[in-house]
């Protein structure tokens, strides 16, 4: 496994929550919160980062 820098992390959680339409529910959070929020389900091992070759980009998945 490859640590991304801390800038790096935080621009693949935005990319995701932005091309995803993340729905947190009935609440309204900000992006920052949902980075949060994303962040947190990475630490917990909920979802992981994963890179395609092929497509030379990345998603966030559930594990």
């Amino acid at each position: 496994m490859t640590a991304l820098q801390p800038e790096t992390l935080t621009r693949v959680i935005e990319e995701f929550i932005l091309r995803e339409g993340t729905d947190y529910g009935m609440a309204e959070y900000s992006l920052d919160e949902k980075v949060i929020h994303v962040r947190r389900q990475l630490e917990k091992g909920k979802v992981r980062i994963v890179y395609d070759e092929k497509s030379d980009s990345c998603t966030i998945e559930v594990t």
